[in-house]
């Protein structure tokens, strides 16, 4: 007997002791309810929610109004009315007994079925839930009410090992205590593991957001309810996704989490701070160099173009989730040529998308000849270069990661007064390396609230880690001045951000700028813990006469302009750009050419800027 018809079957044995209580028929013979074949869906309810012999013919006589067009006229005959109600199933059905009718009873408590009227609880007609219906007749679906706030989440193809080991993880506390706490990694990385642990117990995973989660105590409670129905009709499993709340939403999400008593994951960046009792925590743990390195193989497998040596270079720089990577080998699949170029271009479109909204992404057009430097300074700088580029290399190939295991960041400050080219040695770094320039606003960063300085750096220094990018915190010592003696709880956080912000910067494995006018100020610890330090100096007339060589386009129509007289201007290259772009205004809007007349008068304008005043001296010859 298909299933169909057993339901049919299950439907009409109840239907019957209606006919039997109207003296219609005899009454069946008890083996009757053993004899026929039970459908399969309706053996998955009475197991799952625990109903009795009595509650199970409820069940199928809420049933029998949608699927027998008998019923109405059998119920009236039975009770008088032309619907089932809880005092017909009283009075007609075998072993009855009135707690099925209580609140907390499964029928009522997981809304199997509901009276029409809860002031009439006997005489009221029952309705079975819709879902409930469907379930039964073999059509499971997720309960409609669900849609919008719920999405499933498909199982991954491939795991890199470390995170199939988290998987595992994750599967066996949800198989025992329901409940797991899953926390860092990206969001999507998150998912993947709890649907990869979801697969593993023969669940699916649906995802909500906790931000969905109602305030409001009865609807979350009917929302907790209907889930947990749904989970136990599926079967599934659930992950919440944990964000940045208010108060209010943490504890509602707090108490729908407690009250989950099926397969439950919650998932954040951070651990849980609750009084509630949590979950088994589960971290997800960065992958290997190793793990990065089969997961580009993976993705790269069908561009043979890219040798082994040039992936390797493209995990040295980029640690990009899975999905990501994948992201990256079908923007190179897409070229006409695929080459290792356009695979880093593809790996720093991906990389910059979670630094976009922290700072001002500056895309390098300067190079090496735009730098007027000592040669002293200049060393320092492709220095630096080097060991930022080499890194791989000498840390994992050469093996120096394992024996020092700290301070493997590159750390460099910038000293020198504002115009003396620091933001222009970072950006000229950062196109050597083919890298982004992030200047991170500090307005951005610092916040008078306790604890939400390091939270803001730590979401800097998380974003950049996917692509390395080079760092510049433009006037540090606003933020990384000196530690105070601790005279109050202000003094302790504040050393509490010094020190967290040096331990994040020895562990960031690209490059890390900070400039400052004032390198006194800077905390001594802080210092020591700078691999490079890098003073520009206030640039000499010779310098000067070079930086305004420069800095003036050779298609830019002049007549008389003397680099050795401009020079005696005392003002860094800053300055210089900025006399020469407006001069260059001045001139164009007479339409003239590019004259000393035009660069004095914008001097004038530059130096009313810096509170000073033109020497004779400076503007000897000029006229």
């Amino acid at each position: 007997m298909g299933e169909q018809a057993a339901l049919a079957a299950a439907v009409r044995s109840v239907l019957a002791c209606l006919d039997t209580h109207a003296g219609e028929a005899a009454p069946d013979p008890p083996a009757s309810w053993s004899a026929e074949p039970e459908p399969s869906t309706l053996q998955a309810l009475v197991e799952c929610f625990g109903l009795s012999r009595f509650e199970r013919s409820v069940l199928l006589l809420a049933a029998a109004v949608e699927l027998d067009p008998s019923t109405a006229g059998r119920c009236a005959k039975a009770g008088g009315d032309a619907y089932p109600s809880f005092g017909l199933a009283l009075a007609a059905l075998p072993e009855p007994h009135w707690s099925a009718l209580t609140p907390v009873a499964p029928l009522r408590r997981w809304r199997l079925v509901e009276p029409a009227d809860e002031t009439r609880l006997t005489g009221s007609a029952l309705r079975i839930d819709e879902r409930v219906l469907h379930f039964l007749a073999g059509s499971p679906y997720l309960d409609a009410r669900l849609h919008g706030m719920l999405r499933p989440v498909p199982p991954p193809d491939t795991l890199p090992a470390g995170y199939q080991r988290t998987a595992h993880q994750v599967a066996a506390g949800l198989s025992g205590t329901l409940r797991v706490d899953l926390v860092g990694g990206e969001r999507r990385i998150r998912a993947d593991i709890a649907a990869a642990a979801a697969t593993e117990l023969g669940l699916v995973l649906y995802v909500l957001a906790a931000d969905d989660i109602p305030t409001d105590p009865v609807e979350r409670d009917r929302l907790a309810r209907l889930w947990q129905r749904e989970a136990i009709l599926l079967p599934a499993a659930l992950l919440v996704e944990i964000g940045s709340m208010d108060r209010e939403q943490t504890a509602a999400t707090d108490a729908f989490l407690a009250t989950a008593a099926v397969p439950l994951v919650a998932a954040g960046d951070d651990p849980r701070t609750t009084d509630r009792a949590a979950g088994e925590r589960v971290t997800v743990p960065p992958l290997s160099d190793d793990e990065q390195l089969t997961v580009w193989r993976d993705a790269f497998a069908e561009i043979p173009e890219l040798a082994d040596d040039q992936l390797r270079g493209l995990v040295a720089q980029f640690q990009l989730a899975p999905h990501t990577v994948r992201a990256v080998a079908a923007a190179v699949r897409r070229e006409e040529t695929p080459t290792v170029e356009a695979a880093w271009r593809a790996g720093l479109a991906e990389a910059r998308i979670g630094l976009d909204g922290l700072g001002r992404r500056i895309e390098p057009g300067a190079g090496w000849p735009d730098l007027v430097l000592p040669d002293r300074q200049l060393v320092i700088l492709k220095e630096i270069t080097a060991h930022v580029r080499q890194r791989a290399t000498v840390h994992h190939q050469w093996g120096f990661a394992r024996t020092l295991r700290r301070g493997l960041g590159v750390t460099v400050l910038f000293a020198g007064g504002s115009g003396t080219g620091k933001t222009l040695a970072a950006e000229v770094i950062a196109g050597e390396l083919g890298l982004d320039l992030f200047v991170i606003d500090l307005s951005q960063v610092v916040s008078k609230y306790i604890g939400e300085t390091e939270k803001n750096l730590r979401v800097v220094f998380d974003a950049a880690e996917h692509g390395g990018a080079v760092l510049l915190f433009d006037e540090a010592d606003a933020l990384f001045g000196k530690r105070s003696e601790v005279k109050d709880s202000h003094d302790r956080y504040a050393n509490l951000e010094v020190s967290y912000l040096l331990m994040r910067m020895e562990a960031y494995r690209g490059l890390a700028v900070l400039t400052t006018n004032m390198k006194q100020a800077l905390d001594p610890a802080f210092m020591r813990r700078i691999r490079f330090v890098v003073d520009f100096p206030f640039p000499g007339e010779q310098e000067r006469a070079e930086i305004w060589r420069r800095v003036l386009p050779a298609q830019t129509p002049a007549k008389g302009l003397d680099p050795q007289l401009l020079a005696q201007l005392t003002v860094a290259g800053g300055s210089i750009r900025n006399v020469a772009l407006s001069g260059a205004f001045l001139a164009a809007e007479e339409g003239d050419k590019l004259q000393m007349r035009h660069l004095l008068a914008a001097a004038r304008t530059e130096y009313l800027k810096l509170d000073r005043s033109l020497t004779p001296g400076e503007v000897r010859g000029w006229v």
